[in-house]
């Protein structure tokens, strides 16, 4: 499964604290869990760190035990269970495509 996750900085505290949980957390180490790929993990000026995981879904409990462990009170954190749409979106284009075909003819 894909599962994106917003990570959203807990704006009370300077980047200096912020970093200084984390290490204290050890978030760079431990985040994520054994057996979840980071598909992609960027920043969203304005709204945080935006990273989704490629995991197997019994893995789903770790990755939220881990973001509670090292996380808390760092980011507040939204998930988002999702799918890579390019397949589907370019079947999608070529029915569309025979559709409009079929009509012209």
């Amino acid at each position: 499964m894909l599962l994106t996750v917003f990570l959203r900085h807990d704006q009370s505290q300077n980047m200096e604290q912020l970093q200084g949980r984390l290490d204290d957390a050890d978030w760079w180490h431990g985040f994520p869990p054994e057996g979840c790929e980071v598909v992609s993990w960027v920043v969203a000026m304005g709204v945080g760190q935006i990273v989704t995981l490629r995991l197997p879904v019994a893995r789903l409990a770790a990755v939220n035990v881990e973001l509670e462990r090292r996380a808390w009170g760092v980011f507040t954190t939204e998930f988002y269970p999702t799918y890579d749409f390019v397949p589907v979106r370019e079947r999608l284009t070529r029915e569309s495509d025979a559709r409009r075909a079929a009509v012209s003819s």
